[in-house]
Protein backbone atom coordinates (compact mmCIF):
# COMPACT_ATOMS: atom_id res chain seq x y z
CA UNK A 1 0.00 0.00 0.00
CA UNK A 2 1.17 3.54 -0.73
CA UNK A 3 2.46 5.82 2.02
CA UNK A 4 -0.08 8.80 2.54
CA UNK A 5 0.77 12.24 3.51
CA UNK A 6 -1.24 14.28 5.56
CA UNK A 7 -0.82 18.42 6.15
CA UNK A 8 -1.39 19.81 9.45
CA UNK A 9 -1.04 23.80 10.22
CA UNK A 10 -0.17 24.18 14.06
CA UNK A 11 -0.11 26.47 16.74
CA UNK A 12 3.26 27.67 19.02
CA UNK A 13 2.21 24.35 21.07
CA UNK A 14 0.15 21.54 21.35
CA UNK A 15 -1.61 18.32 20.61
CA UNK A 16 -3.34 17.57 17.71
CA UNK A 17 -5.49 14.31 17.68
CA UNK A 18 -5.29 12.99 14.10
CA UNK A 19 -7.36 9.91 15.33
CA UNK A 20 -10.30 10.12 13.10
CA UNK A 21 -7.95 10.57 9.80
CA UNK A 22 -6.18 7.10 10.92
CA UNK A 23 -9.53 5.20 11.14
CA UNK A 24 -10.71 6.69 7.56
CA UNK A 25 -7.10 5.65 6.31
CA UNK A 26 -7.87 2.45 7.89
CA UNK A 27 -11.52 1.85 6.93
CA UNK A 28 -10.54 2.57 3.23
CA UNK A 29 -7.80 0.39 2.90
CA UNK A 30 -10.19 -2.53 3.26
CA UNK A 31 -7.02 -4.06 5.58
CA UNK A 32 -8.71 -6.47 8.08
CA UNK A 33 -5.29 -7.05 9.87
CA UNK A 34 -2.22 -5.72 10.02
CA UNK A 35 -0.47 -2.62 10.86
CA UNK A 36 -0.56 0.76 10.93
CA UNK A 37 2.39 3.62 11.03
CA UNK A 38 2.02 6.76 11.58
CA UNK A 39 5.58 8.84 11.15
CA UNK A 40 6.47 12.51 11.63
CA UNK A 41 9.35 13.78 9.86
CA UNK A 42 10.44 16.95 11.59
CA UNK A 43 12.61 16.88 14.00
CA UNK A 44 10.80 19.18 16.75
CA UNK A 45 7.13 17.39 16.00
CA UNK A 46 6.27 13.87 17.08
CA UNK A 47 3.33 11.29 17.26
CA UNK A 48 2.26 9.99 20.28
CA UNK A 49 -0.59 8.02 21.83
CA UNK A 50 -2.34 9.26 25.12
CA UNK A 51 -5.82 10.20 26.75
CA UNK A 52 -8.34 11.74 23.89
CA UNK A 53 -11.54 12.10 26.89
CA UNK A 54 -10.25 14.87 28.78
CA UNK A 55 -8.53 17.73 27.22
CA UNK A 56 -6.94 18.58 30.52
CA UNK A 57 -4.59 16.10 29.59
CA UNK A 58 -2.90 17.71 26.73
CA UNK A 59 -2.81 20.73 28.75
CA UNK A 60 -0.87 19.10 31.77
CA UNK A 61 1.23 17.47 28.98
CA UNK A 62 2.57 20.49 27.66
CA UNK A 63 3.21 21.52 31.47
CA UNK A 64 4.94 18.58 31.92
CA UNK A 65 7.41 18.75 29.13
CA UNK A 66 8.34 22.19 29.48
CA UNK A 67 8.88 22.04 33.65
CA UNK A 68 11.07 18.81 32.50
CA UNK A 69 12.92 20.52 29.27
CA UNK A 70 13.01 24.87 30.28
CA UNK A 71 14.29 26.55 26.99
CA UNK A 72 18.00 26.85 28.91
CA UNK A 73 20.37 29.78 28.00
CA UNK A 74 22.98 27.55 27.99
CA UNK A 75 22.10 25.46 24.93
CA UNK A 76 24.29 25.78 21.68
CA UNK A 77 21.77 25.33 19.69
CA UNK A 78 21.09 28.89 17.70
CA UNK A 79 17.85 28.42 16.47
CA UNK A 80 16.96 28.56 20.02
CA UNK A 81 14.65 25.73 20.17
CA UNK A 82 16.69 22.62 21.93
CA UNK A 83 13.98 22.53 24.09
CA UNK A 84 11.74 21.56 21.15
CA UNK A 85 14.40 18.90 20.66
CA UNK A 86 14.75 17.21 23.82
CA UNK A 87 10.95 16.95 23.51
CA UNK A 88 10.53 15.68 20.28
CA UNK A 89 13.55 13.08 21.12
CA UNK A 90 11.34 11.75 24.45
CA UNK A 91 8.21 11.63 22.39
CA UNK A 92 9.08 9.90 19.27
CA UNK A 93 8.97 9.96 15.44
CA UNK A 94 6.15 7.38 15.47
CA UNK A 95 3.64 5.22 16.67
CA UNK A 96 2.90 1.41 15.42
CA UNK A 97 -0.90 0.67 15.74
CA UNK A 98 -2.22 -3.24 15.03
CA UNK A 99 -5.57 -3.44 13.08
CA UNK A 100 -7.96 -5.97 13.61
CA UNK A 101 -11.17 -6.37 12.28
CA UNK A 102 -10.29 -3.63 10.03
CA UNK A 103 -9.81 -1.36 13.01
CA UNK A 104 -7.07 -0.02 14.54
CA UNK A 105 -6.49 -1.65 18.52
CA UNK A 106 -7.07 1.28 20.60
CA UNK A 107 -7.85 1.83 24.12
CA UNK A 108 -11.22 2.77 25.01
CA UNK A 109 -9.50 6.75 26.24
CA UNK A 110 -6.84 6.34 23.51
CA UNK A 111 -5.99 9.30 20.49
CA UNK A 112 -3.70 9.15 18.06
CA UNK A 113 -1.82 12.98 18.37
CA UNK A 114 0.47 15.34 16.66
CA UNK A 115 2.93 17.00 18.98
CA UNK A 116 4.03 20.71 18.03
CA UNK A 117 6.84 21.81 19.95
CA UNK A 118 8.08 24.52 17.77
CA UNK A 119 5.61 26.12 16.12
CA UNK A 120 3.39 27.72 14.53
CA UNK A 121 4.26 25.75 11.37
CA UNK A 122 2.85 23.74 8.14
CA UNK A 123 3.85 20.20 9.39
CA UNK A 124 3.47 17.06 7.49
CA UNK A 125 3.21 13.40 8.86
CA UNK A 126 2.92 9.85 6.90
CA UNK A 127 0.41 7.25 7.34
CA UNK A 128 1.40 3.76 5.91
CA UNK A 129 -0.85 0.96 6.11
CA UNK A 130 0.13 -2.49 5.82
CA UNK A 131 -1.99 -6.04 5.89
CA UNK A 132 -0.71 -9.40 7.39
CA UNK A 133 2.02 -11.54 5.23
CA UNK A 134 0.47 -14.40 6.55
CA UNK A 135 3.75 -15.97 7.80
Amino acid sequence: MKTQSFTIETGREGYYNITSTIRRMISESGVQSGICVVFCPHTTGAITINENADPDVQHDLILGFDEAFPSRRAFRHMEGNSDAHLKCSTVGASETILIEDGKPLLGTWQGVYFCEFDGPRTRKYYVKIMPDSGC
